[in-house]
């Protein structure tokens, strides 16, 4: 096969599901409340967000039916290489910023911590590995996390191997093999969540294979949603899919929870996006969606320094419900101004900027073919 096609042929974008863009701000906000909110209350079943987790099943899924409208029609003639160059180029500027963030965090935090117990071998170690996403759970303070400076890039790890598995094995397989790949990721679904009585897991070493029943099951099903042409029409709008996508998270806890967030995932999370990709969206809402979108994964991926700062603030200093509830709001709307920051100032020009370096090289290529 010729990888060197014209840049704009490789380089194209498609036009994005703003419903679906929008229901991803949702979700990253509510992983941001429940990480606050976990802090407050150890015994999920009384947090009123105590199912915030389960957005990151909603992310799963919904890449995989992005990936699938993106790339199922045109990763042949672009190639594997380009099309790692162009997730690479995506996903990595705002691992490598939620590394950075997370190290200041570890070394600076003014409500406790200490940063002394860890040899400066091992920080650097720790840090390298967060930013080439490479698991290193060794902090027993912090859970043991994969990603110990922070968290939520153990998603992301889940999320690479997606990729690479749809590169050279998914984006090729016929319907029906798609479909027993996910009727057995649904099986290692329900597994997963019976034997831990949640879904919790991943994003610890204990738990580092849960992760994989997750990222297996939502992407496949996200796949199969886009191939199957499963999009339902529908006049929900934005405002009535936010509210529906929010009821999962705030769903109470009973001694059923394994069946719950199994049928959430397995079936509502699927029928959300194959509803998002259906509805029509109002001109009014167009800007906030968009805006939704966009600050959805800088927000995921900055998020969680600031929430250790907070757990140790909480922890030491025992705040009264009337502090707590400000400090809690205040820290949320900083946190979507600071990601917007990033955003803005580092994310942006740094695709930018090797996304022009790639279009002049493939323009190089194809000049030199000419």
């Amino acid at each position: 096969m010729d990888t060197n096609k014209t840049s704009a042929t490789i380089l194209q974008t498609k036009q994005h599901f703003e419903i679906l863009d929008g229901l991803r701000g949702i979700a990253s906000l509510a992983v941001v409340i429940f990480h606050f909110m976990e802090w407050v209350y150890t015994d999920p079943g009384k947090n009123f967000i105590g199912h915030g987790f389960l957005a990151v099943d909603f992310f799963f899924c919904l890449s995989g039916f992005v990936i699938a409208y993106a790339y199922d029609d045109r990763l042949a003639k672009m190639g594997i290489l380009e099309f790692f160059k162009s997730r690479v180029i995506r996903l990595h500027p705002l691992v490598i910023a939620g590394s950075v963030l997370g190290l200041l965090a570890f070394l600076f935090d003014p409500f406790g911590g200490d940063p002394g117990l860890f040899s400066t071998g091992k920080i650097i170690l720790l840090f390298l590995c967060s930013a080439l996403l490479i698991p290193f759970p060794v902090m027993g303070d912090r859970g043991f996390n994969l990603f110990g400076l922070n968290a939520p890039s153990w998603s992301l790890f889940w999320e690479y191997a997606a990729n690479i598995v749809y590169a050279f094995v998914l984006c090729k397989i016929k319907r029906g093999y798609l479909i027993l790949l996910t009727i057995i990721s649904a099986a290692a679904i329900c597994f997963v969540c019976y034997r831990s009585g949640n879904l919790l897991g991943g994003w610890s070493g204990p738990t580092f294979w849960d992760g994989c029943a997750r990222i297996s099951y939502s992407f496949l099903a996200g796949l199969l949603i886009y191939r199957s042409n499963w999009i339902i029409r529908n006049k929900l709008g934005f405002v009535g899919l936010a509210i529906l996508l929010s009821l999962a998270f705030v769903m109470p806890f009973s001694s059923w929870n394994w069946l719950s967030e199994s049928l959430v995932v397995l079936f509502y999370f699927p029928l959300l996006i194959a509803l998002g990709a259906g509805a029509a969206l109002k001109p009014g809402l167009k800007k906030i969606c968009v805006f939704s979108g966009k600050i959805s994964y800088p927000l995921y991926m900055t998020h969680y320094a600031a929430l250790w700062m907070f757990g140790n603030y909480y922890t030491n200093h025992k705040p009264g419900s009337t502090e707590l509830a400000f400090v809690i709001i205040g820290g949320i709307v900083l946190l979507v101004g600071m990601a917007y920051l990033v955003m803005v100032v580092y994310d942006i020009p740094v695709r930018k900027y090797l996304s022009d370096r790639r279009k002049e090289r493939l323009a190089r290529q194809n000049a030199g073919n000419k």
